[in-house]
This record gives C-alpha cells, sequence and structure tokens, in this order.
C-alpha cells in the first residue's frame, strides 16, 4: 500500500529527526557527562556553589542552543534557570517545561562502582548521579528542540518554548511556589510538561498522568507533668501513649478507608476505562512486593494494587512513640507521646481543607485529661490531567511516534512541586519522561538508558510541531 501524501511528509520528517540526532549524539553526552560532573546537590550546604555552578552551567547551554532569553533566577535557597524562545507565530501556543538540576547527595562509599560525579558511559548506559533525575531529562530538550528546527526548516520552535528548572526539588522545593507566584506572568503557558518522571519499563513506554498531593503533620499528647509511677496513679489518670494508640487505631475502617469524616468528599473517582487502561499493564505483584520488601500487599478494600497506589487516598503513621524505649521496663504512665501522619491526596482533595478535616478528627478523639498539639508542613496539591485532554494526546502521538508502539498511561504515587505550577499557573500538566525502574534514582550507581535518552530527544522534537497544530 501506498502512503498518503501526510504519512510520507511525516515519514520524511521523521527520518530527518532521527538523522539529525544521530549526527549530534556524541556531542550531546559529552555536554551532558560535563554537566553531570558539578556535585549540584541542593541538601548540603557545602555544594552551595557547585548549584550555581550548575545553574550558570545550563543557562549558558541554553543560550547556546539557541534560546533568546536566558536567566538565573535568585531564591531564598538555591537558584533556579530560565529560559524562553518565542515561535513568532502569533497563534502559536505557549508551552513551560519543568524539570531540576540539584541531586540528591551521593558518595563512592554508599554503594557506587564509579565515583557518583565522573559519569561513565558503559554498555548503552550512562553513569552518575543526576544521570536520569532530573539531569538528562532536562538536557534532552534542548537537543530535540534543535531537531524539530531542522525536521521543520523553522528558525525558532512552532511554540513559544520556556523552560524553568529549579535547584531545590530534592530539598523538597521550600522556595519553589514562591517563585512561581512571583513570576506567574512570565510563566504563563496554555501547557505544562513536567520532564522528571518515568516509563513502566524499557519495552512498555507510558505517559503518567497524574500524581498525588500531600498533606502531613505531627501530633503531640500530653498527659502528667511528668512520669508518674503506673502503681500509684494507673487506671486513675489518663495515658497519652494509650491515646495515641486509639488515636491511630480509628485513623482506618475494617475496609481500610481513612474514618476522618468528609476525607473523601469530592475526590475523583476512577472511572471503568481508566482501570482497564491500568488493567493492562504487566503488573507482576510478587515481583513488586520483592521490591517492597513486603510479605504481603494491603490497603483499601475494592481496589488493585496499582489503584490504591497511584489513584487513591491514602492515610499513614509514619512514626509512633511515647514513654520508656530502652532496655528492660520501667512501670510508668509517660508524660507525652506522638504520632507523625502523611496523607496522600488525589484529584478533587485540597490539602487545607485535609489539614482542617484532620484536625477536628483529632480534636474529637483526644481523652479528657490530656492535652494535644498538631501541626502541619506546607502540604503538596495533586493533579490529574484528563486522557482526552488535547494537549495530552499530542503528548501520547510525539511517544508513539518516537517509540513506534502504543502508549500506555500510568499515574505516579509520589508528590511533587508539578502541581504548583497548575495551581497557579491555570494550565494543565503533563508527563513527559524516559527513565525506567532500574535506572535507580537517588540510589547508588544511578544511571540513564541512552537509547531511550535519544528516544526523549526525538519524542520533544516531534511533540513542538503536533501541540502546535492542534491550538490551530
Amino acid at each position: 500500500m501506498s502512503e498518503t501524501p501526510d504519512s510520507a511528509v511525516q515519514t520524511a520528517a521523521d527520518d530527518t529527526v532521527r538523522a539529525y540526532i544521530e549526527q549530534h549524539r556524541a556531542a550531546f553526552l559529552d555536554d551532558l557527562a560535563q554537566w553531570l560532573r558539578i556535585p549540584s546537590v541542593s541538601a548540603q550546604p557545602e555544594h552551595d556553589g557547585d548549584v550555581r555552578r550548575s545553574a550558570d552551567w545550563l543557562a549558558a547551554k541554553l543560550k547556546e542552543t539557541g534560546f533568546p532569553v536566558t536567566e538565573v533566577l535568585p531564591t531564598p535557597g538555591a537558584p533556579a534557570v530560565y529560559a524562553e524562545w518565542p515561535s513568532g507565530d502569533p497563534e502559536a501556543p505557549t508551552v513551560l517545561v519543568y524539570g531540576h538540576h540539584d541531586v540528591q547527595p551521593a558518595a563512592r562509599e554508599d554503594g557506587w562502582h564509579t565515583e557518583p560525579f565522573e559519569p561513565e558511559l558503559r554498555d548503552g548506559r550512562l553513569y552518575g548521579r543526576g544521570a536520569a533525575d532530573d539531569k538528562g531529562q532536562v538536557f534532552f530538550h534542548t537537543l530535540g528542540v534543535r531537531a524539530h528546527l531542522a525536521a521543520t526548516g523553522r528558525t525558532a520552535p512552532a511554540v513559544n518554548l520556556k523552560l524553568l528548572v529549579e535547584g531545590e526539588e530534592e530539598s523538597g522545593s521550600p522556595n519553589f511556589r514562591a517563585l512561581v507566584e512571583a513570576h506567574a506572568d512570565r510563566f504563563a503557558a496554555d501547557a505544562v510538561i513536567v520532564s522528571d518522571t518515568g516509563m513502566w519499563s524499557e519495552n512498555t513506554p507510558t505517559v503518567c498522568t497524574g500524581m498525588r498531593g500531600l498533606a502531613e503533620c505531627e501530633i503531640r499528647l500530653y498527659g502528667p507533668d511528668q512520669d508518674i509511677h503506673s502503681g500509684s496513679f494507673g487506671g486513675a489518670v489518663p495515658n497519652p501513649a494509650t491515646a495515641a494508640a486509639r488515636l491511630v487505631a480509628a485513623l482506618h475502617d475494617a475496609d481500610e478507608r481513612v474514618a476522618v469524616p468528609g476525607f473523601y468528599d469530592g475526590i475523583a473517582e476512577l472511572t471503568e476505562a481508566e482501570r482497564e487502561l491500568v488493567a493492562e499493564l504487566p503488573f507482576d505483584e510478587a515481583e513488586w512486593l520483592r521490591t517492597a520488601k513486603s510479605r504481603a500487599a494491603h490497603g483499601e478494600a475494592g481496589y488493585s494494587t496499582l489503584e490504591r497506589v497511584w489513584a487513591r487516598p491514602t492515610a499513614e503513621v509514619n512514626g509512633i512513640g511515647g514513654g520508656y524505649q530502652g532496655p528492660g521496663g520501667k512501670t510508668i504512665i509517660p508524660s507525652s507521646a506522638m504520632v507523625k501522619l502523611s496523607f496522600r491526596l488525589v484529584a478533587g482533595q485540597d490539602p487545607d481543607r485535609i489539614e482542617k478535616l484532620v484536625t477536628e478528627w483529632v480534636a474529637a478523639q483526644v481523652p479528657a485529661g490530656v492535652r494535644h498539639e498538631i501541626a502541619f508542613s506546607a502540604g503538596t496539591r495533586p493533579c490529574l490531567t484528563p486522557l482526552d485532554h488535547p494537549a495530552l494526546q499530542s503528548v501520547v502521538r510525539a511517544m508513539g511516534r518516537a517509540f513506534g508502539q502504543k502508549i500506555r498511561f500510568t499515574r505516579e504515587g509520589g508528590s511533587g512541586p508539578a502541581a504548583d505550577l497548575q495551581d497557579v499557573l491555570g494550565a494543565p500538566v503533563l508527563f513527559l519522561g524516559i527513565s525506567v525502574p532500574s535506572d535507580g534514582w537517588h540510589a547508588p550507581n544511578e544511571k540513564v538508558e541512552v537509547d531511550l535518552l535519544l528516544k526523549g530527544v526525538e519524542t520533544t522534537a516531534h511533540l513542538w510541531g503536533d501541540l502546535a497544530a492542534v491550538r490551530r
């Protein structure tokens, strides 16, 4: 069967993109290795200068790539990098790409086979801290936009392209929301692309459609003004450790649903179509349990393991303590106890509302005679992009062209700053990542599969034109 003119044009464009990538592959990997040599560990003050050096390096490289505007943006902590490249087309949509240039701590004695900040290319894999999380996935956008220009003959991208690369993601992004709010006009976009995520596996390319939010708190319970004798006073005064245990026991019902009244109000329930898509994934629960170092799966009744991790809200006890914990016995009623809780949230839940509901629920659980204090950390909002969103479909088509196979869908059970972009900018968040579980984020011997990294390059080369066409 002969190709249609449109398919012939697309095939020619795909061939041009692949040829361009292959021609520039070695230089691209050399540049990435140079960036990986900068130990931009945001969590360690002794590397503050390296984080700044990493930001300066990236800003210079983006300028070299062709971005006419590049800037290092200071924050009260580590600097971010911002760049923009206007399309020149008044009808072009605006896309903001998010990533981060800081990395997790790493040392040879942690179990690395090589020096973590001396990248090594071996067996088709690039090893080094930040290779996958997240420098490699930020950097593929530089070659991707150049391949896009080569294939289209354009001198500027088909979209108004912006990059925002923060320097504190590995430290909890403490200044990120304030940065986005302060520059909301500059960062304004029709869609946000987050390249700080991954795929199901090397053989199953996927697009992530959402991340859960987070609310976490510490509860302090106080009884007598000091530890007192359990023989003289036991059974006659309230015990804060007992109150802590009862509070934890009351957190879930018999079906492992969170027992806080109103907790599930307004959440986005999984549709049957979404459940079918989750079930399509080649999930090996036994292998997953080995990874989790757990003997059994457990959770809310009526949902599969992946559905629980990706699409259901949770409450977890992160810590509980109080009283004597040394060797032998000490017959006391302790003066205090504590509980640490975290709540993963899904679309439709607001961290501020969950804080209010949990605060009221805890107050109702604490018995008379026990004083309590509850303190919440800053919350993270969930984000979710509908499967039929036109921009998401652009990502799926671009990945399909690069990988030459069906693209499936996942979500992320964890939480991140992407929701701040959605919340402040009012734009849909789309996830484009090529990392796979074996890449070892935060672990010794972190690596990225070079062939997959280049598939990321190829995807972005196709994506900008597709998004521009959808907008028209």
